[in-house]
C-alpha cells in the first residue's frame, strides 16, 4: 500500500472521516461537551481529545480493516494513524493530570463501546442494539469528567446520568418516529417509559440537591417532545427533526454548564 502526497487531499481526508449519520454528532459531541463545562480540568480536556478521536476514527479504521481493496485505503490509514495517536495521547495525558481512582467511569463506557463496535463489524451500527450502545458509551463519559476533576462518586454519577435522560429516549424516540412516518410496524412503549423514568430519576437527582431545577425543565421539556412525535405524529422531516434535536441539545449543554456547579455539590 504505497500513497504520494499528490494522493492526499484534505477533502478526501474528511470526507472518509466525519460520520454520516447526523444523529450521531449531538449524542457523541453533547456528553463531551457537556462533561467539559461543568467539570472542566485539564484531564477533562485531554479526555475530550481522545474521545473525539474516537468517534472520527471509526469509519477511516473500519475501511483500513476491511480486508478489500479500495483506493481510498491509504488515506484511510493516515487518518486512522493520526487519530489513534490523538487519541493514545488523550488517555495518556488524562491518566497524568488526573484525579487518583478518576477513571472507573470509563469501564462501563468501554464495555457499551464495545457492544457498538461488535454491531458496527458486522455492519449493523443502524440497529436498535447498536445505536443505543452508542449513545449509552458517550453518555456516561461526564461521569469520568467529575471523576478526573476530582468529584464525588455520586456528584460525577449524576452528570452521566442527566446525559443518559437525554441520550436514551432520543434514540428510541427518533427511530419509532422515523418508522411512523415510512409506514412501519412502530412501538413507542420503549421510548414512553425511559422518558417517564427519566423524569422520576432527574426530579430524585434535583432533590438531593446533586442536579439544578433547570434539569427537571429540560427533562420534562424532552418528555413533551416525545409525546408530540410519537402520539401526534407531525409530518416533520428527517431533516427538521435532526435540526430540533441539535437545538435542544445545545440549548441543554449550554444552559445546564452555566446553572450546574452553582447550583449543587460536589
Amino acid at each position: 500500500m504505497t500513497l504520494t502526497v499528490e494522493k492526499f487531499s484534505w477533502r478526501a481526508a474528511a470526507q472518509l472521516t466525519l460520520p454520516k449519520e447526523h444523529g450521531s454528532w449531538s449524542l457523541a459531541l453533547e456528553p463531551v461537551a457537556f462533561g467539559l463545562l461543568v467539570a472542566p480540568s485539564a484531564a477533562g480536556a485531554a479526555l475530550a481529545l481522545a474521545a473525539v478521536s474516537g468517534f472520527f476514527l471509526r469509519r477511516p479504521l473500519k475501511l483500513v480493516m476491511a480486508g478489500k481493496h479500495d483506493s481510498r485505503q491509504p488515506i484511510a490509514l493516515i487518518c486512522a494513524t493520526i487519530l489513534a495517536l490523538l487519541g493514545l495521547s488523550g488517555l495518556w495525558l488524562a491518566a497524568k493530570f488526573g484525579a487518583v481512582g478518576g477513571w472507573w467511569p470509563l469501564l462501563p463506557a468501554a464495555l457499551a463501546g464495545a457492544v457498538f463496535a461488535w454491531c458496527d463489524g458486522r455492519n449493523g451500527a443502524h440497529e436498535g442494539a447498536a445505536e443505543l450502545a452508542g449513545a449509552v458509551a458517550f453518555a456516561l463519559l461526564p461521569a469520568a469528567f467529575g471523576a478526573l476533576a476530582g468529584w464525588s462518586l455520586v456528584a460525577s454519577l449524576a452528570l452521566a446520568a442527566m446525559m443518559l435522560v437525554r441520550s436514551v429516549p432520543t434514540v428510541l424516540t427518533v427511530r419509532a418516529s422515523i418508522r411512523i412516518r415510512k409506514g412501519r410496524t412502530y412501538v413507542i412503549t420503549p421510548a414512553l417509559l425511559t422518558t417517564g423514568a427519566g423524569i422520576f430519576l432527574v426530579a430524585w437527582l434535583v432533590s438531593l440537591r446533586l442536579a439544578p431545577w433547570l434539569a427537571l425543565g429540560f427533562a420534562l421539556l424532552l418528555a413533551a417532545r416525545t409525546v408530540w412525535l410519537l402520539l401526534w405524529h407531525p409530518q416533520l422531516t428527517a431533516r427538521t427533526v435532526g435540526i430540533t434535536e441539535v437545538v435542544l441539545g445545545v440549548l441543554l449543554v449550554l444552559s445546564l454548564a452555566l446553572t450546574w456547579s452553582s447550583a449543587v455539590g460536589r
